[in-house]
């Protein structure tokens, strides 16, 4: 990890580390654009620079606020979510046991289902909130994985970190979790025992729409952190400088964004469900989620921006009350500003376990009576 002040996540974050552009004194990182660097006079490269793909200033500022968010002894950006999580799985070996939450980022899960074995990976799909499933599932001296997210998308099932790492340690396998819908500010699973955390920087990290991002942190610089980057840097799945100039602003506003947005999320979540049109609110932060006493040891300050609901009336309410919505807006993808609703089920397709009555809510930093408003003026 970095070495950065005694000062909260907070702080830390809003002031990108506090670091200053020595040359500038610019209180605001500059974005290093150069594809390749100097050699010294004797063929040696003592700045640490070769190469644009694998060597930039303003990345390794991005993933140093990164690594001290995660507590981290390192961390590595990459271009996107997906990039980020199939560097994991490509940095196994063929033949590696790799066993995966069954509710997760659908595109991931279906590339595990459908590409994972072309690199000769043996993928197992359990409900990771079960405990006794993973347990079956895991195979001492076979499993090298256990993937997991929490809370999960769309369903925001929340899954206990510490006894999954508990059971994946003693079979010899390592412990990775899509943190996206918690961001660091409200949990960092290498606490927890987990191995590596991994983010959709697109979402809560950036913040603001504008940037496909992924991100990687790890508790040990290991063999295996090492086989990440050579993918990484072999594959050319690096971020841009631009892109990672935009996340560091991104982060600055981290703590306040997730806070705001959790806040929201809680009360119309506990509004949505007394709602007579509402068969049920999926969200952890109600005392009703079968998840809510787990979320509450693992998620500090707060149960994050995202909650689904269904609607008694079925799949065509759902469509209909997504069309209706004037403030809350009709996209994929989450943990901006702005306030997105989904039908989940339409875009994921076939094998989907999204219910198809379901729709997804990513609570922006609107005032929170004005999406309250909007979304039941669409329902009714």
């Amino acid at each position: 990890m970095t070495d950065a002040p005694n000062w909260s996540r907070r702080t830390l974050v809003a002031q990108a580390l506090g670091h200053i552009d020595e040359p500038s004194r610019a209180v605001v990182p500059p974005i290093h654009i150069a594809t390749t660097y100097i050699r010294d006079p004797d063929n040696e490269y003592r700045s640490g620079n070769i190469y644009g793909r694998p060597d930039n200033a303003t990345i390794r500022e991005a993933e140093a606020i990164i690594a001290t968010l995660e507590g981290a002894a390192a961390a590595m950006v990459l271009g996107s979510g997906m990039s980020a999580a199939t560097a994991v799985f490509l940095a196994l070996k063929p033949g590696d046991h790799v066993v995966a939450s069954s509710v997760m980022y659908w595109a991931l899960r279906n590339w595990l289902v459908k590409d994972a074995a072309d690199w000769g990976l043996r993928v197992e799909i359990v409900d990771t909130t079960d405990l006794d499933a993973v347990r079956a599932a895991v195979k001492p001296g076979q499993t090298k994985l256990v993937w997991l997210e929490t809370p999960s998308n769309p369903l925001w099932t929340i899954t206990d970190i510490r006894a999954v790492a508990d059971i994946a340690h003693a079979a010899g396998a390592r412990v990775a979790v899509d943190s996206t819908g918690a961001s660091p500010i409200l949990t960092r699973p290498l606490e927890f025992g987990a191995d590596i955390v991994m983010h959709s920087a697109t979402k809560y990290l950036n913040g603001h729409s504008d940037v496909i991002a992924g991100a990687l942190a790890t508790a040990k610089a290991d063999d295996f952190w090492a086989r990440i980057k050579r993918v990484r840097a072999t594959l050319g799945q690096i971020l841009g400088p631009f892109e990672a100039f935009l996340l560091i602003r991104g982060m600055r506003t981290l703590d306040l964004r997730v806070r705001a947005a959790s806040a929201s999320a809680l009360e119309l979540a506990t509004r949505l469900s007394n709602h007579a049109a509402i068969a049920h609110v999926l969200y952890p932060g109600l005392p009703t989620h079968p998840g809510h006493d787990l979320a509450r040891r693992q998620m500090q300050g707060g149960f994050g921006g995202m909650l689904s609901i269904r609607l008694r009336a079925g799949e065509v309410a759902a469509i209909h009350a997504a069309a209706g919505v004037k403030l809350w807006k009709r996209a994929t993808s989450l943990g901006g500003v702005e306030s997105l609703v989904e039908h989940r089920a339409s875009i994921e397709g076939p094998g989907s376990p999204c219910p198809t009555d379901l729709l997804r809510l990513s609570t922006g930093i609107e005032d929170v009576e004005d999406l309250y408003g909007d979304l039941i003026q669409a329902i009714k």
